[in-house]
């Protein structure tokens, strides 16, 4: 797919919708003695996915486990939109479209293993992990360069916000707080 097309994808997303095992955590999962589930977020994707939300874009969890972590970190991220203990994704996310009065163009996916292949290859913009299962790989629309867990959606956010022209204003947002704290900074040297 030319990168002109799948600008034009990009920006046409208004909805991003998340696996969380293998891509808001590495796919690990760790057990304490007291039989409590840990999982490890990202701090980068959790920003990444307040830049989107604040930029207009809303955010849900399609997610085949149960775990009250998930549900912690979602509401800590302002996440509503939360399917735990999903077998069938597809469903989940076809219920969530026409609940969303949405258009599958106007949503992306990002997973990591066969069990959301079927939503990658119907939504407008199926992403795949840099660390995805083979078949993730073959049928994604967009590969992250980086893997589950370690800013993934991070870079799928920076994505949709740049081919919607909005990621230089998100960055001006915080190069210009600076300016309103302690006034102007001179330029910095250059390298040379």
């Amino acid at each position: 797919m030319a990168e002109t097309d799948l600008d034009t994808r990009l920006a046409r997303v208004t909805l991003l919708l998340l696996d969380v095992d293998g891509v808001l955590t590495d796919g690990g999962v760790t057990w304490g003695n007291d039989g409590i589930e840990q999982k490890t977020f990202h701090i980068r994707d959790g920003l990444g996915l307040r830049l989107w939300q604040r930029s207009g874009g809303r955010t849900g969890i399609v997610t085949g486990r149960s775990s009250h972590v998930v549900q912690l970190r979602a509401t800590e991220l302002g996440i509503g939109l939360v399917r735990q203990g999903i077998e069938d994704k597809l469903g989940a996310v076809s219920a969530i479209v026409a609940e969303a009065g949405l258009t599958w163009d106007e949503v992306a996916f990002v997973g990591d293993d066969l069990p959301d292949l079927p939503v990658i290859l119907r939504c407008g913009v199926g992403v795949a992990v840099a660390d995805a299962c083979d078949e993730m790989l073959a049928a994604a629309t967009l590969v992250t360069s980086r893997p589950g867990g370690r800013g993934a959606v991070r870079e799928v956010v920076e994505r949709l916000l740049r081919a919607r022209g909005a990621w230089d204003s998100v960055v001006a947002r915080y190069a210009t707080a600076v300016t309103t704290v302690d006034g102007p900074h001179p330029p910095a040297p250059s390298a040379g």
